[in-house]
């Protein structure tokens, strides 16, 4: 049997721009927020190098993390009292949602990428390893701190829990979207979230969206496909995730190659090592990852030190867009030219090809997503939403693909020694349409 802390003997509010205000009244919480490993989160924003392309998006892990509680004890309150909603599970699920991004890196999915880290799964090791949010999930009982992270990973025997915190319609993209639309100075994120948690229902195993609610649902689906390609998938974001990337590859290379560097970067080793333990992965955060990029700027390893400048001082590279038809013997043109001006293609001129769906419907096999959003109808009966929506029906499964080629514009511009390799390259580029990085 777990054992609740209580509650506290005053309510705590945190002032929210997105939120108005965010209403802590657990003791279990409480202690939550202040635990080292969750004020880490202060520190890593939430879009990553977003704020290279919004200067407004400065916002953090934690602000969301606080946000997805708020919308998560909004939702309970809905949710209580009805059939299908058991209240013991109220700091159960308060829990996993406030601490459902705990194990996410510096610059968070560019990050992931180079190193095959998995915040997912350092979530899991945080909230179950040596650390101040596992004594505190100790003190409600033993056992507690795993169905935590059953929950967040998803394995909990009640998939009401999981679809709450983890779905195509749940309380993490109802924040994200709401908060980084309001950052980066954008429309197109945000939704009437009032509505939408009227019409939401608690059902066996999944979380149901009232008929006439509906239309609500169509709006968020929309607002959330315009946000990936407006926002999240900008090429002037892809372009710095890239850059970013390139850095620590080129780092990692060097260190793997026996280079000696002016500051040995302790802080990076583990990961370049693969030897990263819980200790070392909760010492990390951009103002590490920033403080090595200064230094790096003065390497005596040009690449190290151009890429670095350049991330530092938002000298990002240009695109075109890629014509698939052409990509191969473009690309190996290119690269071939590349080594001969002096610049490393690895590192220089970087291939993006992204596809998203603005609502999943099927799986790779063809069978139904195992997580549709589903309508309860009048009469009962639940319906996959794009069998009662013509607009969401449209675009189910309606894959959009954008390829883009990243490379060092200026660079080019200035060539005197190589002026027959700069015309090839530019005649080239000029396959695409070339874009300035900014917007």
């Amino acid at each position: 049997m777990y054992q609740s802390l209580g509650q506290l003997k005053e309510t705590k509010v945190f002032k929210d721009p997105v939120h108005r205000y965010i209403y802590v009244s657990d003791q279990l919480i409480w202690q939550l927020i202040g635990t080292k490993e969750f004020q880490r989160l202060r520190r890593i924003k939430q879009l990553g190098t977003s704020f290279l392309t919004f200067h407004g998006a400065e916002h953090t892990r934690f602000h969301h993390s606080l946000g997805v509680y708020e919308i998560t004890r909004q939702l309970i309150d809905v949710f209580n009292g009805r059939a299908d909603w058991d209240d013991q599970y109220r700091e159960l699920t308060l829990v996993a949602a406030l601490l459902h991004d705990v194990g996410h890196g510096p610059f968070s999915h560019a990050f992931e990428n180079v190193f095959g880290v998995d915040h997912e799964e350092w979530t899991e090791r945080i909230i179950l390893g040596d650390t101040e949010i596992k004594r505190v999930l100790d003190q409600v009982g033993e056992g507690f701190a795993e169905e935590v992270a059953s929950v967040i990973n998803k394995t909990h025997p009640n998939q009401l829990l999981v679809t709450m915190i983890s779905s195509q319609l749940d309380v993490d993209r109802m924040d994200y979207l709401l908060r980084d639309a309001h950052f980066a100075g954008v429309s197109y994120g945000k939704f009437d979230l009032e509505r939408m948690l009227r019409v939401l229902r608690p059902a066996h195993n999944q979380m149901v969206v009232k008929q006439s609610g509906m239309h609500s649902i169509e709006d968020y689906i929309m607002r959330r496909y315009q946000m990936y390609w407006q926002v999240y998938l900008h090429p002037v974001t892809r372009s710095s995730d890239y850059l970013l990337k390139a850095i620590l590859e080129r780092a990692k290379e060097l260190h793997n190659s026996g280079y000696v560097f002016d500051i040995h970067p302790i802080h990076l080793i583990p990961l370049f090592d693969q030897t990263m333990a819980l200790k070392n992965y909760l010492a990390l955060d951009e103002t590490i990852v920033y403080f090595y990029f200064q230094q790096w700027m003065d390497e005596a390893d040009g690449t190290l030190s151009d890429l670095s400048r350049r991330f530092v001082n938002r000298q990002l590279f240009k695109y075109v867009d890629y014509p698939p038809e052409k990509r191969e013997a473009i690309h190996e043109k290119l690269a071939e030219l590349f080594n001969k001006i002096g610049l490393d293609p690895a590192y220089y001129l970087l291939e993006d090809k992204l596809s998203r769906l603005p609502y999943d419907l099927y799986g790779e096999n063809g069978e139904i997503s195992k997580q549709p959003i589903m309508l309860q109808m009048k009469d009962g009966q639940k319906k996959e939403i794009s069998q009662v929506s013509p607009l969401v029906e449209a675009i189910a499964n309606s894959r959009q693909t954008d390829e883009k080629l990243f490379y060092p514009q200026e660079i080019l511009y200035d060539l005197r020694e190589f002026a027959n390799e700069k015309m090839q390259i530019d005649q080239l580029l000029l396959g695409g349409y070339a874009n300035e990085t900014s917007h």
